[in-house]
């Protein structure tokens, strides 16, 4: 019977979210033309705003806990956990007043409305996965705008999203990389919990609806109390892990 009751909600969810998607996509155009890259990434927010709005359609509610405690004079890199598709929104909303940039596979900067539009004017960067050298190169260059432009970056390291909602390996390559770049950047674990509840059926039609959304941003990391990157990086996994026990437990 939850299945049933899925399809319907979701055809109403998806055909929003696209048409926001569409809507969205010449605005961002005109406004990144007239009037620059502040303006786009207003519209980008407002965007995302209603994308995160749209999972009220499937009854799912949404918090955020812990952003405030984020210093904003400095770059970030926002290290997270990946359950879904649904996972960029909160993080562009969450870190908005932190300007974050995402590392995306380059096929992503192609035919997808407001989407891809975004990733190429936005700042962020597109890399060929099966190119390891033009990948490091693009986060490089990532980084170096952090540090110029006092911007954040958010990575995803497990690479693939968890269908369950366990943390998979973290790799180590891309986040490696990003702390080269930026050396003055805060490192913030961020904990997304529910999203891959969404697809209890395996995919994105029918998505699961009622669910709690919970976004934490865990307390920011010193890389200096570490004594390699591999260290930190567990380090910042295991207190995406403990929050995601917490979540659990509290729901349980």
């Amino acid at each position: 019977m939850r299945k049933l009751i899925a399809y319907p909600l979701t055809i109403i969810h998806i055909s929003t979210y696209v048409l926001l998607l569409v809507i969205f996509h010449p605005i961002q155009v005109i406004t990144y033309n007239l009037f620059g890259s502040k303006a786009h990434k207003a519209v980008v927010d407002i965007l995302n705003v209603f994308l995160l709005s749209s999972l009220y359609i499937l009854f799912c509610r949404f918090s955020f806990n812990g952003l405030k405690h984020i210093p904003k004079n400095k770059p970030l890199i926002i290290v997270s956990n990946h359950q879904s598709l649904y996972d960029i929104t909160p993080v562009i909303l969450g870190f908005r007043k932190h300007n974050p940039k995402f590392i995306s596979k380059k096929e992503l900067g192609y035919n997808i409305p407001s989407i891809s539009y975004n990733l190429k004017k936005g700042g962020s960067v597109l890399i060929d996965r099966k190119n390891g050298s033009q990948s490091i190169k693009q986060i490089l260059m990532l980084g170096r705008s952090m540090e110029k432009h006092n911007c954040s970056a958010c990575i995803f390291p497990e690479g693939t999203r968890s269908k369950t909602g366990d943390l998979r390996k973290f790799q180590v390559a891309g986040f490696k990389t990003l702390l080269k770049a930026s050396p003055s950047a805060l490192i913030v674990p961020f904990a997304i919990d529910g999203n891959h509840k969404l697809h209890k059926w395996g995919g994105l039609f029918p998505l699961n609806f009622g669910i709690n959304l919970k976004y934490t941003a865990l307390k920011p990391i010193n890389r200096s109390d570490y004594s390699n990157d591999e260290e930190l990086l567990e380090a910042v996994r295991e207190k995406i892990k403990e929050q995601l026990s917490i979540d659990k437990a509290k729901t349980a």
